[in-house]
């Protein structure tokens, strides 16, 4: 235990003075660095402390014993006890540092064990800072590899600031090694085990180190607006290689152990069960791919016999490697712009690797014999695969996966230069490709009849193939372009796809209204006889009356309720009196009845000539019950349809229909009110043609309920037409599910029970969410692992010739 953590409490005065004063003599240009970066890695250590809960808690769930867990308890505890004095230990490592590099004096950081306790027999705590070593130096070995050339611009400029010394990845203050020691400093201060010391380096390496790259990338553009070397260029030296993480297994220099594959440079403090899902895929695909070479009659793509490390056999290095790629590239890229099918795709994807090793040869000197190394076979395979897939995925469409079958040299040219492009979902030429084929994924010929984004991602495809040559920036740039395209294209689609979703709630809103207006007034007219004005009053303008009041109002508000009252005495009085009382309450009644009625007639704009008309009628109507004769009475239906007769034959006579029979005709017209609807039609109105019913517990009806709103769909016609559309919303008066395009554009609309059915018969095919990289590297374990189990072992290797990729699935 160090002094600082026997008294945690207590601060050494003279050492922040120290601190304090040599900061001051910093110049304005090395602030501004300070000030930049500490700010950004601040945020990012808060980051990691903020999920070393989770990751503790979820630990300790999946804990083999009570001792474990306990143990991780106890982590999450320490850690909140003192993370505030841990966050304040680093930023003072991380400024003194600073103050110290200014001065000259700070030390390149070495990755060798931290200085030992002076307690020889204490070998547990040897141990324990054995594996801290180890764990800080390769993930700063795998962050330099990683930030090389950022990295490399930075030092530049910073030996400029400081008047020309000379700074390296060890002694630059914001490199990963001074970092990664800082950090170990500060973190002394957690009283916890081994364990959970790694898990704490590994959040490290995850949110802070894997998120440098935007710290200096920011540093560089600020010091190139300050004018310091604004043209530096990293250029790797001709047959150097990247340098091996930490914790690489030495053998042949630059390749893996046998068996191992690139697997060897994984970080070596990693564990599977508390580490990143991608990294455990990343080690999966490996291990498979390096299986295939565990035969001893192994026979390499070159066609020469040679054990699977190649020992013996003078390996091609990566930059051989990549101008060979160059070339390539530089050769296909017109036969790769007339490949607009993906039959043509394909085949070039398959062509690549045959191309790339007689290219290989070429370049190779004659009086050496060189092969590729079976690291660099299994990441050419690896891509192949990759690509493979691509141009068989459901998720794009057919011109889409031609456009991204391009791709293939670039990205094997990434996957060469570096090995995280398959580990890590954060690199920028796997973002970028998972945003094409996100953006792709909505696309088709009805959506885009501009071309306009058909045509952003074939610039997108062409600026990599043009441009990318060994910066890994371009794929940087041309997402981040790429993604303001596709940003200022989902806010005007996000517009349209309100209002469509608006357009569709308001008619739902207005249908239901229609449907409740109906059935209230068919209770009250439906079995009954009455005078034709009063089925007409009821079934027209005052049904329309109720649906206007039920939108505006709602059902619980006094008009609804009073328009309402108004029909059941409207009914009631248009019946038959047989009793002085009843003449009288009859008496009574109309005046209020008029004055309802002229409101109702009034709020639906009813004209004013036929207000007259209508309020004549009725008198003459009331006078002769009033007087006792016989008035004249009719259903509903035959008042309805004597009403439509002089309208709905014009409408029909092209299909010979006309009076009465045209009329009943169930198909409903623009002058139709809600009532007239249901009457013709013997049901509800605006119903929905029946559809084939589904058990409750059917697989298609259960995955239909369990869509999620932002689910993409393609629809597939008689005819063989394909829309693809997303699930933008579900109403909740109907349940239906409104369906856009991707220009937010009303594609259909569905109930459950007929998408369900759509989805059984194959018109209906949901697309997958997951990123593209995703699907890809999980489809690729499945065909390895399906190789694997199905092959002889002698004849496993055979398949390592096939161009493309190594294992075909059978």
């Amino acid at each position: 235990m160090t002094a600082a953590k026997d008294t945690p409490n207590v601060i050494d005065l003279q050492q922040r003075q120290t601190v304090a004063s040599s900061t001051d003599r910093l110049g304005d240009l090395l602030k501004l660095v300070r000030g930049i970066s500490l700010k950004r890695i601040n945020g990012l250590v808060g980051t990691l402390f903020e999920n070393v809960d989770d990751a503790l808690f979820d630990l300790a769930e999946r804990a083999g014993s009570n001792a474990i867990q306990t143990e991780y308890f106890d982590g999450m505890r320490e850690v909140r006890k003192k993370r505030q004095l841990v966050e304040r230990l680093f930023q003072e490592e991380a400024t003194k540092a600073f103050g110290e590099f200014a001065d000259g004096k700070l030390k390149p950081i070495k990755p060798d064990v931290a200085p030992q306790q002076a307690h020889a027999g204490l070998s547990l705590v040897d141990d324990v800072e054995l594996e801290e070593s180890l764990a800080v130096t390769s993930m700063v070995a795998k962050a330099e590899n990683r930030l090389q050339r950022s990295l490399y611009q930075v030092n530049q400029r910073l030996a400029v600031i400081i008047g020309g010394g000379k700074v390296d990845d060890a002694n630059n203050p914001i490199g990963p090694a001074v970092l990664g020691n800082a950090f170990r400093a500060a973190i002394r201060e957690f009283d916890v085990n081994v364990q959970v010391k790694l898990i704490i380096y590994k959040l490290f390496d995850r949110y802070v180190m894997a998120g440098l790259d935007p710290v200096y990338e920011e540093v560089n553009i600020e010091l190139i607006r300050a004018g310091v070397l604004p043209q530096v260029r990293h250029v790797m030296p001709h047959g150097a290689r990247p340098p091996a993480p930490a914790g690489m297994q030495r053998g042949v220099p630059g390749q893996p152990q046998a068996g191992q594959g690139a697997a060897a440079g994984v970080s070596a403090y990693y564990d599977p069960a508390v580490g990143d899902l991608q990294i455990e895929i990343y080690n999966t695909l490996r291990s498979l791919l390096a299986s295939r070479h565990s035969g001893s009659d192994y026979v390499s793509s070159a066609g020469d016999p040679g054990s699977a490390t190649g020992v013996g056999l003078p390996g091609l290095s990566p930059t051989d490697l990549l101008s060979a790629l160059t070339i390539l590239q530089n050769q296909s890229m017109a036969a790769q712009a007339r490949a607009d099918s993906v039959s043509d795709a394909a085949q070039a994807v398959q062509q690549i690797k045959r191309e790339l090793l007689e290219q290989v040869g070429k370049l190779s000197d004659d009086s050496k014999e060189r092969r590729v190394s079976t690291a660099d076979e299994d990441t050419i395979d690896l891509v192949g695969m990759l690509f493979e897939y691509i141009l068989q995925d459901r998720n794009l469409p057919a011109q889409m996966q031609a456009l991204f079958g391009r791709l293939q040299i670039p990205y094997l040219k990434v996957a060469i230069l570096d090995k995280h492009l398959f580990a890590q979902k954060s690199h920028p030429a796997r973002r970028l490709l998972d945003a094409l084929a996100e953006a792709g994924k909505s696309w088709s010929e009805e959506s885009d009849r501009d071309h306009r984004l058909y045509e952003r991602i074939k610039t997108s495809v062409e600026t990599v193939l043009r441009d990318f040559d060994d910066d890994v920036g371009v794929f940087e740039r041309e997402l981040a372009t790429f993604s303001d395209f596709v940003d200022s294209h989902h806010k005007r689609a996000e517009l349209a796809e309100q209002r469509a979703a608006e357009a569709t709630r308001g008619r739902e809103k207005l249908q239901e209204a229609r449907r409740t207006a109906a059935r209230e007034i068919l209770k009250r007219i439906d079995e009954r006889n009455l005078p034709p004005v009063v089925h007409t009053v009821l079934s027209r303008p005052w049904a329309n009356y109720l649906v206007l009041t039920l939108l505006r109002q709602g059902e619980g508000s006094d008009e609804w309720r009073n328009a309402l009252r108004f029909a059941d005495e409207f009914v009631w009085s248009a019946q038959p009196k047989t009793t002085e009382n009843e003449h009288t309450r009859l008496r009574a009644l109309l005046p209020q009845l008029e004055k309802a009625l002229r409101h109702g007639l009034a709020t639906v704009a009813y004209h004013e000539s036929d207000v007259k008309q209508l309020m004549h009628e009725l008198s003459q109507f009331y006078k002769r019950l009033l007087d006792g004769q016989k008035v004249e009475t009719k259903t509903a239906k035959e008042v309805i349809v004597e009403n439509l007769a002089p309208i709905v034959p014009a409408a029909a006579s092209e299909d010979g229909a006309s009076g009465a029979e045209g009329a009943a005709a169930p198909a409903p017209t623009v002058t139709q009110s809600p009532v007239e609807e249901v009457v013709l039609s013997s049901g509800e109105p605006d119903t929905e043609a029946p559809v084939e019913v589904l058990a409750e517990d059917d697989e298609h009806l259960r995955a239909v309920r369990e869509l999620k709103v932002g689910t993409w769909i393609e629809f597939i016609d008689d005819s063989g037409g394909r829309e693809r559309a997303k699930l933008s919303w579900i109403s909740p008066i109907s349940s239906k599910y409104l369906f856009v395009n991707r220009r937010g554009l009303k594609v259909c609309d569905k109930t459950v029970s007929a998408l369900a059915v759509e989805m059984r018969s194959g018109s209906a095919v949901v697309l997958e969410e997951v990123p593209l990289f995703d699907r890809a590297l999980d489809a690729i374990v499945a065909r390895l692992r399906h190789a694997n189990d199905g092959a002889d072992a002698p004849a496993a290797p055979a398949t390592a010739t096939t161009p493309g990729g190594s294992a075909q699935a059978p």
